[in-house]
């Protein structure tokens, strides 16, 4: 197996190179818009990704390549720990998005806010935008900017007052900001990036920007978080939800109001008391 890395700002993972369907073409591009590609679905043709879309890679993320075939990757991404396979979460990736590792840097740092402008130089040209939860190597700072290492021996600037370093000690409020900052976003199905998430994917995401390495998929987050009785459950901590005799298919973050999570009964990204259906489902609670 070869070690890569995503070389777009974001790559969705497919369950083969046979899902993506005519309206996805920008996804799979060699140069994605998944910004576009987001806003051109409507209700419909997002719950059509349903058993085609599994997750998302974000820049310089790395990948094990397994097996290459009709310009396409299959891969597993050991950043995203999953029960599907010990060594990270599988799926297949256009080959066109993959790159060579970064080269040796220091401390990782994430990006904070929903989009970044990756720069040349500092306060020069944008060379990308970037996604919440990208996680870089920083090299060096200099006038409020990090130069970070990027795929294919290369690097960039960002400002430091979008970053987070992944050393910061974090508090349980510090998840809820983070993932408030994406309240009335439209829900995506295998969503790990700023331009749509799902019920997992906020939780993975704000996990990494926390520099913790959390699963991809909710029922593993369940199994792999330390679970506490739901009446000591605190804001911050996770809810999980399953129906009698199935494996957890919902999570969200425990908050004042009730949950932050992403929904896609509600089709967007909400903070509100749980209702009875949900307190029908919810079977326990979970502290990082």
């Amino acid at each position: 197996m070869k070690l890569l890395a995503a070389k777009v700002p974001v790559s969705t993972v497919w369950t083969s190179p046979d899902a993506p369907r005519d309206i996805d073409a920008p996804a799979v591009a060699a140069q994605p818009d998944v910004a576009g590609w987001a806003k051109s679905m409507d209700t419909e043709t997002r719950l059509g990704l349903h058993n085609r879309t599994l997750t998302q890679l974000l820049f310089a993320e790395p990948v094990l390549v397994r097996s290459e075939r009709d310009g396409w990757s299959e891969i597993v991404a050991p950043w995203q720990p999953s029960s599907q396979d010990e060594l990270g979460y599988p799926g297949w990736v256009p080959s066109s998005h993959l790159g060579e590792l970064p080269g040796s840097a220091s401390d990782p740092v994430a990006i904070a806010v929903p989009t970044a402008v990756l720069q040349g130089e500092p306060g020069g040209r944008a060379v990308a935008e970037l996604s919440f939860g990208t996680v870089l190597a920083s090299i060096e700072q200099a006038d409020g900017y990090t130069r970070v290492a990027t795929p294919d021996g290369g690097s960039g600037w960002l400002a430091d007052n979008a970053l987070r370093s992944g050393v910061e000690p974090s508090e349980p409020e510090d998840r809820l900001r983070l993932g408030a900052q994406f309240l009335g976003l439209e829900y995506l199905w295998g969503g790990t990036a700023a331009y749509g998430l799902d019920c997992s994917g906020l939780v993975h995401a704000v996990s990494r920007v926390l520099g913790l390495r959390t699963p991809r998929d909710a029922h593993d987050q369940a199994d792999a978080i330390q679970n506490i009785p739901i009446d000591e459950a605190q804001p911050g901590d996770l809810y999980f939800f399953a129906r009698p005799g199935k494996t957890v298919h919902h999570v969200g973050f425990v908050s004042a109001e009730g949950m932050l999570h992403a929904s896609e009964t509600g089709k967007r990204l909400e903070n509100e008391p749980l209702t009875d259906e949900r307190r029908a489902t919810l079977i326990t609670a979970a502290r990082f």
